[in-house]
């Protein structure tokens, strides 16, 4: 059902970002529980995905659930559901070469500009460099042609 939304959705606004949070070793999870979980990420192909591994937190009730999940079990699964949405966000990332967005300036040095998207969140998402680009100013919104991506960051010219 989710699926079908998130199509519907980019069907409607093809440049939508989904960002989401997961947890990987809640008390009780198995195997089968986390597969379905990389699957929904296969099919979904979220842009800006965090996960964490479960802990306990002094007093809430999962503490107390049976099936607790080992944290070489945890630990495991963080690493495979990572490099899953780490291949998955530079897939979406290269989809965005060759494109135009805006971007928002955070910094400037020597060595060019840094800024962000509108999708991206200031120190928790990648960046967008603009190397050379050294006569704007943070806060400055210019119109970048995307060139280069890996897995979390965007290289570009301003237009």
């Amino acid at each position: 059902r989710q699926l079908a939304r998130i199509k519907q959705w980019r069907k409607i606004c093809p440049e939508l970002t989904l960002r989401s949070t997961f947890i990987v070793g809640f008390p009780g999870e198995t195997e089968e529980d986390f597969q379905m979980l990389l699957d929904f990420l296969k099919e979904a192909r979220l842009d800006r995905v965090g996960c964490f591994k479960y802990s306990p937190v002094e007093g809430a009730d999962a503490n107390a659930l049976p099936d607790q999940v080992p944290e070489e079990v945890k630990e495991e699964r963080w690493n495979r559901f990572m490099q899953l949405q780490q291949q998955i966000s530079a897939e979406r990332l290269q989809e965005k070469v060759g494109r135009e967005i805006l971007v928002i300036i955070d910094e400037v040095d020597e060595e060019g500009a840094i800024g962000r998207s509108m999708a991206d969140a200031p120190e928790i998402d990648g960046a967008v460099y603009l190397n050379g680009e050294t006569n704007v100013k943070p806060g400055d919104i210019l119109r970048v042609k995307v060139e280069h991506a890996d897995e979390y960051d965007l290289w570009g010219s301003r237009v």
